[in-house]
């Protein structure tokens, strides 16, 4: 009967509004820790371990309103079954947001013997142009990576270059022309004022958001970024195909999974329908000294809500004031469907950005979801999912 109410309850009344299926799976879990025998059964059960939280005994009315009083006025992350770090991640992302309110409001004139608006930016777009490197030479690397049978990671790499040369097309021209205006040379359009306007206070421009990979970086931190997913692909294209590869430096993650899946495929003649990932975590943290037979090594993924303990080689809990924990080297090993084994493990999904929603593309895909990976635990999997574990391939400062 429990049972029955918890499908009635997750599935039906609360379910049917929910679209995302992980976070449905979020939903069952969390109705999970109240739909159970306990409670109705045992008068000292607790829902979390402060004991703060519990069904009350059966009372007059006043015993009840009694009982809510006694409650704490701010909750704490544990009634929810998430970790104390959930109040920081709270927190900071309410001073984020009332910070990005206060720079909306700041005037835009400068006063004193500071810089003006327009002598900030004139440098800054100097600096970042000074920075930037080339476009790709994208016939000089089909040449050297030509499309072939044996190695879908060609494609893979000449359609990763072509997208960051759009994006750096973009970047690059706007600089050039923000400057021009900000000398009177060109006329300044409401896309450019809107670079300026985002620019002054720290912001990734929209005309550049509009090309660009999912990121919540700031400015500083996104030009980085983007020159370290160059560099890494410059690489690439001049010392051959990594032995490990930078997952979070792809523009289109899914279609290097897809090309690492379409070469087992090629080479042992199984349809790639019939196959997904195997996950085993390595020792090495950023490199290994050779390539895998099967499958690719990646490394770059971090992990919210929990840590990977690299002793027991498996999810451990967070430690306090520690929001983030990197992720070692990851051996994605393709293997078939029905030989994939799921028990004791936990079904960590993988999103771009902390922001964890996205949309559906023209190709099917999330723009921020990229795939579910198997890690080891000895937890049941609803204590990692009450606790919203998820990878991430960036961080967002």
């Amino acid at each position: 009967q429990l049972y029955q109410r918890r499908v009635r309850a997750g599935e039906c009344n609360y379910g049917g509004r929910v679209t995302d299926d992980k976070d449905r799976r979020l939903l069952m879990s969390i109705i999970g820790r109240f739909y159970i025998p306990e409670v109705v059964d045992n008068d000292q059960f607790r829902f979390s371990p402060s004991g703060d939280y519990y069904a009350p005994m059966d009372g007059p009315y006043e015993s009840y309103l009694e009982y809510i009083r006694s409650l704490p006025l701010i909750p704490n992350p544990e009634v929810f079954g998430l970790h104390e770090n959930a109040d920081i991640t709270k927190d900071q992302q309410e001073t984020n947001n009332l910070f990005t309110s206060v720079l909306i409001t700041l005037p835009r004139q400068a006063s004193g013997e500071g810089k003006s608006p327009q002598e900030v930016i004139t440098a800054l777009s100097n600096d970042i142009l000074s920075k930037l490197p080339n476009n790709f030479n994208e016939e000089k690397a089909l040449k050297k990576y030509p499309v072939v049978y044996e190695e879908s990671m060609n494609t893979v790499l000449i359609q990763e270059l072509t997208r960051f040369n759009n994006l750096t097309s973009v970047v690059r021209q706007s600089l050039v022309d923000i400057i021009k205006a900000i000398k009177g040379l060109v006329v300044m359009s409401a896309d450019l004022e809107a670079m300026f306007q985002s620019m002054l206070v720290g912001k990734v421009p929209e005309m550049w958001a509009a090309k660009s990979y999912p990121s919540l970086k700031p400015l500083g931190s996104y030009i980085i970024d983007l020159l370290a997913r160059l560099n890494f692909f410059q690489n690439w294209v001049t010392k051959g195909i990594p032995n490990v590869f930078w997952l979070s430096g792809f523009y289109f993650t899914q279609s290097f999974l897809t090309g690492a899946t379409q070469n087992f495929a090629r080479k042992y003649k199984i349809p790639i329908d019939h196959l997904t990932f195997q996950f085993e975590i390595m020792a090495a943290e950023d490199s290994m000294e050779c390539k895998p037979d099967d499958g690719v090594y990646v490394h770059g993924l971090f992990i919210e809500g929990a840590i990977w303990d690299r002793e027991k080689m498996q999810m451990g809990e967070a430690a306090p004031k520690i929001l983030y924990d990197t992720i070692p080297v990851i051996w994605l090993k393709p293997v078939e469907k029905k030989n994939l084994s799921k028990e004791g493990k936990y079904e960590a999904p993988v999103y771009k950005t902390s922001e964890r929603r996205g949309t559906l593309s023209t190709t099917g895909h999330s723009t921020n979801f990229v795939m579910i990976m198997l890690l080891g635990t000895d937890q049941p999997p609803e204590h990692w999912v009450n606790r919203g574990v998820a990878l991430l391939t960036q961080l967002d400062d």
